[in-house]
């Protein structure tokens, strides 16, 4: 605290990431396969996609064992979205070289932070079966714990034993970044010395499938869903949805320093909005994500000069895709032509809530890196996405400031700033 009753605001570092993608399980895998150009894109297999379903394609999370990272009682007891975020957690607990509360923290400084925009949709479609065709005895008793979005964030607290600030954010397709930006402002304010951020999502199921498709926002390109995905491409013709989890390991810096942890990249910025407009649609020249990129920026004591790198929202859908063009022209003004903006939701598709903490992982090791990640599957140019969006391959160059965007449906924008970390 300083005089007045004030407080300090923290530098705040990223010590560790896990991630659990379509293209990997894993950083390493992940970022190796992103820069491949692989696509996670193909037919599902999660359920019976028959005819019915005018979508029949997705980005699912191949050869995935939950029994790695819990055993199998807790397995069964655990919805697939709750286990990609136990697995992401752990391996950005070990990659920070944690195994629990750092020695000589007290656990009420150590919180977690997680979203899901949709939360234990698998438990929840099994078991709204059950009552229907088995009556209400058949449902289980674990049903509550499984579905609700905030168990991972339970989950992953009672596993490391952190004390501290604990909740969800549920904030659709921002919800991810929504979690990691509150966990920004936790340790800027001092009231945590460590937080893990991030968010989880497993919604490749017949109701989601369903739903998205009677609202046409998915792709129908079913004959290639490994080219499904293309954003800012004339041709795209919407999402494909994925699944999967990524976790931030967030530190006050002087707290990092203290116990010798390695930095992967300094989070400097968080700027969030809300469109005030509709339900699913951006507004003409999506205003909103102005916002939030300009207080990012802001935040982070930046100019729009200094960006080097965008990593979009990027859906794949007509309307967002020109929206943020428009968005990031109007917001960068000249220097946009110097921009690489990039999504990586070509090759992962589109995680919902957990699309934020997987674009933050990949903005922060754009940074430390040196590399920016391609948009695959781009091949014919729109005259009104006219930007550089990294379509030949993987862009080396040197990012200091990174940007990444995150936009939910109801309007919710959220905006994250990474720094190459320098000693």
């Amino acid at each position: 605290m300083t005089s007045g009753g004030t407080r300090t605001e923290k530098r705040v570092v990223i010590t560790g990431m896990g991630l659990v993608t379509p293209v990997g399980i894993g950083v390493d895998e992940s970022w190796t396969a992103l820069l491949a150009g692989v696509s996670g894109g193909g037919p599902i297999t999660l359920f019976d996609a028959d005819e019915q379903f005018t979508t029949r394609i997705a980005c699912e999370v191949d050869g995935f064992d939950p029994n790695i990272w819990m055993d199998k009682k807790d397995a069964r007891r655990f919805d697939r979205f709750a286990q990609f975020a136990l697995a992401a957690a752990s391996e950005a607990m070990e990659s920070a070289g944690l195994s629990g509360v750092p020695d000589g923290t007290a656990a009420e400084r150590c919180g977690v932070i997680f979203g899901s925009g949709v939360g234990g949709m698998n438990t929840m479609e099994d078991n709204a079966r059950a009552i229907v065709e088995r009556g209400p005895g058949r449902v289980s008793p674990f049903f509550v714990p499984m579905f609700i979005p905030d168990i991972a964030a339970g989950l992953i607290s009672i596993r490391y034993g952190l004390k501290g600030v604990n909740f969800a954010t549920v904030s659709a397709c921002a919800s991810g970044a929504h979690a990691i930006g509150e966990g920004l402002r936790s340790v800027q304010r001092g009231d945590s010395d460590m937080v893990i951020a991030g968010g989880s999502e497993a919604a490749v199921t017949p109701l989601t499938i369903a739903g998205f498709g009677a609202m046409k926002a998915m792709s129908t390109r079913n004959d290639d869903p490994a080219r499904a995905s293309r954003p800012f491409d004339a041709e795209r013709d919407g999402f494909v949805i994925g699944e999967g989890a990524g976790a931030l390991i967030l530190e006050s810096l002087e707290h990092a320093e203290a116990r010798g942890a390695t930095i992967v990249a300094e989070l400097v910025g968080y700027g969030a909005s809300g469109d005030a407009f509709h339900i699913t649609s951006p507004p003409p020249g999506h205003v909103g994500a102005q916002v939030a990129m300009r207080d990012a920026i802001n935040d982070a004591g930046a100019e729009p000069k200094d960006v080097d790198y965008v990593n979009a929202h990027g859906t794949s859908t007509p309307l967002n895709d020109a929206q943020e063009t428009e968005a990031i022209k109007t917001v960068f003004g000249d220097h946009a032509r110097a921009l690489v903006v990039s999504s990586t939701k070509s090759a992962t598709g589109h995680l919902l809530g957990a699309s934020g903490a997987l674009e933050g992982a990949f903005s922060a090791l754009a940074c430390r890196n040196g590399v920016i990640p391609p948009t695959i599957n781009y091949e014919t140019p729109d005259p009104e996405c006219d930007l550089d969006y990294a379509t030949h391959g993987p862009v080396e160059r040197s990012v200091h400031l990174a940007l990444s965007n995150s936009f939910g449906f109801g309007g919710h924008n959220v905006c994250l700033a990474f720094r190459r970390w320098e000693e």
